[in-house]
């Protein structure tokens, strides 16, 4: 297989202290190349940095919502600025979270208005965390992603339904080592219905290990092979040909051009 982990966070330090293995077992699993994705001003400079370090690591620059209490103007300038570098294919993550609130939700809705007017005056793709906010989210985006060119939703944890109105708008859907989980039947119904051509891969690594490595306190890219091959028995394809088309799908997506090495 040849996947790319699009959403992972390989700043964070049950990663960050062991890069180099993290990333060479990831690649002997067949995933060789990453988008680490950044969460806050401190964040957002460390990915930048691997991904001018690294050949096959790109980064992605955002406010979190969690951290979105923090935001100042000079967090969004420097997001302008990180926009302008090559290897920068996205802002985000940004959106709603309404599960834990750690920001204040109004405050949430500024941040995230902010990172999608970025997103448009740039062109970059928005990179969307949303939980137990999907009505809200949504008519953010309606109001004020007119300009956006592409949208994901990341760790996607909806079903049917909420895929359906994400593909409509023109949406892509991303999936985690959720979908492998025992009481994720409304997940799996989804990863069954969303096609190849609008679906993306990920870990949100160093969170939710995928079975069957569940047991795995700290997940990695390497790990993501165990989801491709459980969305590739639920579509009924072999897990070669799901590889082959979720990673041209996210190459187009971010922009990153043909297969490398």
């Amino acid at each position: 297989m040849d996947l790319i982990d699009t959403h992972c966070h390989l700043t964070f330090g049950q990663l960050a202290g062991d890069l180099e293995g993290v990333l060479e077992r990831s690649a002997a699993a067949g995933v060789r190349r990453w988008i680490t994705v950044g969460t806050d001003a401190g964040e957002n400079v460390k990915a930048v940095e691997l991904a001018r370090r690294y050949e096959n690591v790109y980064a992605a620059v955002g406010v979190h919502p969690h951290e979105a209490k923090d935001a100042r103007e000079d967090t969004f300038a420097q997001l302008g600025a990180f926009a302008r570098e090559a290897k920068v294919v996205a802002i985000g993550e940004t959106g709603l979270d309404f599960h834990y609130d750690f920001s204040p939700r109004d405050v949430q809705k500024e941040v995230f208005v902010r990172q999608i007017e970025i997103a448009s005056e740039t062109g970059l793709p928005l990179i969307v965390h949303s939980r137990e906010a999907f009505d809200e989210t949504a008519g953010i985006l309606d109001k004020y992603g007119g300009g956006l060119k592409k949208v994901v939703y990341h760790c996607f944890s909806g079903g049917v339904d909420e895929a359906k109105e994400l593909l409509e708008k023109g949406y892509y859907v991303s999936f985690t080592g959720v979908v492998t989980f025992r009481n994720a039947g409304a997940i799996r119904e989804a990863a069954k219905f969303v096609g190849v051509e609008r679906m993306m891969l990920e870990t949100d690594c160093p969170y939710m290990s995928p079975e069957p490595v569940r047991k795995e306190k700290t997940n990695e890219p390497a790990f993501m092979v165990h989801t491709a091959r459980f969305i590739a028995e639920l579509k009924g394809v072999s897990a070669e040909e799901l590889a082959e088309a979720v990673t041209r799908t996210s190459e187009e997506f971010f922009g990153l051009g043909g297969r490398e090495g």
